[in-house]
C-alpha cells in the first residue's frame, strides 16, 4: 500500500515559506527593479515599510503540453465572405487575441498584472542585498562571539517544524521489514503447505483446520505492526558554532551651521537615516558614532543627531579633530575597521579647509577602511577642492554630490557597493 505525506503546515498570515522563497528566488531581478522604482518615490520616513510588487501575467506564466486536435481540418465558418475552400490564411498579428493584457480593449479579454506584497523585512532586504562596508577585514576578534546555526545530522527529538519526512519514513520502512520478515516468511510457508491439503482435502480437515487458524494468526501478528512510531521519527539537529567576528565602527560627521538651510539639512539626514538603516541591519557588531558640528564639534547621541537644532559658525576640522581623538581614546586601529562618512555644504572658514585636507592625509585616512564625503550643495567651494586633492594617493577614499531627494539612493548605493560590483549610473 503506498502512502502520501504532504506537509501543509502554514507560516504566518497562511503563506507557504518554501513556496514564498521559492518565488523571491525565480522573480529576483523584477522584484530588485520594482523595489528600486519604489525607493524613488519613497520618503525616508515611509523607507521601512512594504511594497506591493506589480508583475505581468505574461512573465510569471509557464508552458504546458496538451493534446490538439491532430490532423489536416479543412473548416469554413459560417458568415464567412473572404475564404473559400483550400485558402490559406495568414498567422494574426501582434498578440494572441486575447487583448492588451492589463491594457483597455474594445475586444478580447486581458489580465491583470500579478500583484505580489513584500513584506518590511523582504523589502529593506532587497534594497540592501547587494551593499557591503567596503575593505572590511577580520581583525581582532571580538570580546563577545558571534554564533551561527550549522546543521549536525539529525536526533529522536525536535520540534515539528524540524520533522525530516523522508528519513522518518525510511527509518519507519527499515523497522517494519526488521519485525515482520520472520513472520512473513512463515506466513508464505504456512500457506503453501495449506495449498498443498487443499488439492486433496479427504483426511485432512483438522490439519487444514489448524494451518487456517495459524496463518490468520499470523496476520493479526503483521497487521499489529504499526506504520508510523514514534521511534521512527528523526528531526533535522542544529547546533551553535561560534564565529569569528569582526568590530566595525562608523563614525558619521553632519554640518549643521547656518550655511546649511533646511533643505541641505534634509539631504544630509536621508543620507544619514540610510545609512543607519543599512548599518544596524547587516552589521550586529558595529558601534556608530554621531558627530554634529558648526564651529564647534560635539558628539551627541542618535537623538540629537537627527533632531536637534542648533546652529553656528562653520569650522570643519573640528569634527575631524573630535574623530581622531575618539579613535584613539576607544578604537584602536588594529583592532577595530574604521569608517568614516561626512555630509556638508562645503560651505568652510577659507584657511580651515586646507587644515581638513591636512588632517585627513596624515591622520585619518591612514587609520580608516574607508572614508565618504557627500557634499549636498551644487557649489564646489573650497572644502571640495581640498577633498578632491586626496583622491588620486587614497582608492579609499570617494566624494560625490546630492542636491536633489532622488540623488541620495543612487549616491548612497555608489558609496556601498559590494566591492567588484558595478559602479551606479
Amino acid at each position: 500500500m503506498l502512502q502520501s505525506i504532504i506537509d501543509r503546515r502554514l507560516a504566518g498570515k497562511n503563506k507557504s515559506i518554501g513556496n514564498r522563497e521559492r518565488f523571491l528566488r525565480r522573480y529576483k531581478d523584477k522584484i530588485r527593479e520594482a523595489v528600486r522604482r519604489a525607493v524613488d518615490g519613497r520618503g525616508i520616513r515611509d523607507m521601512e515599510r512594504g511594497e506591493d510588487i506589480h508583475i505581468p501575467r505574461k512573465d510569471i506564466s509557464e508552458p504546458v503540453f496538451h493534446h490538439g486536435q491532430g490532423g489536416v481540418r479543412e473548416i469554413v465558418h459560417p458568415g464567412n465572405r473572404e475564404y473559400v475552400r483550400g485558402d490559406r490564411i495568414e498567422r494574426p498579428k501582434g498578440g494572441d487575441g486575447r487583448g492588451g493584457g492589463s491594457q483597455a480593449s474594445d475586444s478580447g479579454e486581458g489580465e491583470d498584472d500579478f500583484v505580489f506584497h513584500l513584506s518590511k523585512e523582504e523589502f529593506m532586504q532587497v534594497f540592501f542585498e547587494d551593499l557591503a562596508l567596503p575593505h572590511l577585514v577580520r581583525t581582532q576578534l571580538a570580546d563577545v562571539p558571534e554564533w551561527k546555526s550549522q546543521r549536525a545530522g539529525f536526533t529522536s527529538d525536535g520540534t515539528p517544524n524540524n520533522l525530516h519526512v523522508l528519513r522518518s519514513m525510511r527509518g519507519a520502512i527499515g523497522r517494519r521489514i526488521a519485525i515482520v520478515s520472520g513472520s512473513r516468511r512463515e506466513l508464505r510457508e504456512l500457506q503453501a503447505q495449506l495449498a498443498e491439503l487443499q488439492r486433496f482435502p479427504e483426511g485432512h480437515e483438522h490439519e487444514i483446520t489448524e494451518l487456517e487458524r495459524e496463518i490468520e494468526a499470523l496476520r493479526q501478528r503483521v497487521a499489529r505492526v504499526p506504520y508510523l512510531d514514534p521511534i521512527d521519527l528523526r528531526f533535522r539537529n542544529r547546533i551553535r558554532v561560534p564565529v569569528p567576528t569582526s568590530k566595525a565602527v562608523m563614525f558619521c560627521l553632519m554640518d549643521v551651521s547656518g550655511s546649511m538651510d533646511e533643505a541641505r539639512k534634509d539631504l544630509a539626514k536621508r543620507f544619514f537615516i540610510l545609512l543607519y538603516l543599512f548599518l544596524t541591519r547587516h552589521y550586529e557588531r558595529i558601534d556608530i558614532v554621531f558627530i554634529r558640528h558648526h564651529t564647534q564639534a560635539q558628539e551627541v547621541d542618535e537623538q540629537n543627531f537627527f533632531h536637534a537644532t542648533e546652529t553656528g559658525g562653520t569650522v570643519v576640522s573640528s569634527a575631524l579633530v573630535l574623530m581622531e581623538e575618539i579613535i584613539r581614546s576607544r578604537y584602536r586601529p588594529g583592532e577595530w575597521n574604521i569608517y568614516g562618512a561626512q555630509a556638508s555644504d562645503g560651505d568652510n572658514w577659507h584657511h580651515d579647509s586646507g587644515r581638513c585636507r591636512e588632517l585627513l592625509n596624515d591622520k585619518l585616512l591612514p587609520l580608516c577602511r574607508y572614508y565618504a564625503y557627500v557634499q549636498v550643495a551644487e557649489e564646489e567651494q573650497n572644502l571640495w577642492e581640498e577633498y578632491s586633492q586626496l583622491l588620486e594617493t587614497h582608492r579609499h577614499f570617494a566624494i560625490r554630490k546630492a542636491t536633489e531627494v532622488s540623488q541620495i539612493y543612487p549616491v548612497f548605493r555608489d558609496l556601498f557597493k559590494k566591492e567588484g560590483a558595478p559602479a551606479v549610473a
